[in-house]
């Protein structure tokens, strides 16, 4: 049996969906249903189900409230993914969480390795690092992905706000001094679960392949609905966010790709697929 925290997120749902297409049975919870940030809980919540893999796909993920609610972001992104590890250890089941590309200060040329030190810039960041740690001293054996700019049909993200902007502005200003990946949720469910059935535990990157800048991501959205506005560029110091950004943070997912020995797809074709799928296109 697979237990998914954080279900209701994007990665969560397309888990879900993976694994329906799969015929694998799976519990399914979000916070109404388990609070991962109370240890005892969890461990009622698991026993006699016979969990033989935990996914956490829960975070705190409002990067600038997290700069004014730090300790709420602690629990969710360093507490809870060591007790789920603990957990996991204590029922003998697999485990895997997510990271983030915002671990890293953006100040490399070519993208980012495994093998990289992280630099965070803001509590965030720093929050997903110390879970990061705090996981592997308590389970070696685990699963951690790093991934970037995650878009999915579930919740809401970057390429749904461009699009709900575009339907009733005719001008628009998107960054274009931020440079990462954009990563549909589907394809970060289907690839790391292809990489959960290596056993091959340790530390992982996974983004869509090729970079971009938020600027380019919306240029690309926007020209496939075929949007008729005026985009401008813009720079991040034009907008008052609390959170620093860094500069550039492209995930290399090489180490995944050979592990399970697949190509990941380009972000613009996870674009597209995303972009089928919400009927936009």
């Amino acid at each position: 049996m697979i237990l998914i925290t954080g279900a209701n997120g994007q990665l969560g749902h397309d888990f879900q969906k993976l694994f329906d297409n799969l015929k694998l049975e799976y519990i399914a919870t979000d916070v109404r249903e388990l609070d991962i940030t109370d240890i005892e809980k969890i461990r009622t919540f698991v026993k006699d189900k016979n969990i033989d893999l935990i996914i956490n796909c829960a975070a705190y993920n409002n990067v600038d409230k997290a700069e004014d609610e730090p300790e709420l972001c602690r629990k969710l992104n360093t507490y809870a993914p060591r007790d789920l590890a603990l957990i996991a250890n204590e029922i003998g089941a697999e485990y895997i969480t997510y990271s983030t590309d915002f671990v890293f200060d953006g100040e490399k040329k070519e993208s980012y390795t495994e093998e990289d030190e992280p630099k965070p810039l803001s509590i965030y960041g720093q929050s997903k690092y110390d879970g990061e740690k705090e996981v592997f001293k308590v389970k070696a054996d685990s699963f951690i992905v790093r991934t970037s700019w995650v878009f999915g049909i579930a919740n809401n993200n970057f390429n749904k706000q461009v699009m709900n902007w575009s339907s009733t502005k005719n001008e628009l200003s998107i960054v274009d001094d931020q440079i990462s990946s954009p990563t549909y949720s589907k394809d970060l469910a289907f690839y790391t679960w292809e990489l959960i059935k290596t056993k091959k535990y340790g530390l992982y990157h996974f983004s869509n392949d090729g970079e971009a800048s938020k600027y380019d991501q919306a240029k690309y959205v926007l020209e496939k609905i075929k949007w008729a506005g005026k985009l401008n560029r813009a720079k991040t110091a034009d907008f008052p966010l609390k959170a620093k950004r860094a500069k550039y943070t492209k995930l290399n997912s090489g180490k995944l790709e050979k592990v399970i020995n697949k190509k990941i797809p380009s972000w613009q074709s996870g674009i597209d697929r995303f972009l089928d799928e919400e009927g936009a296109i």
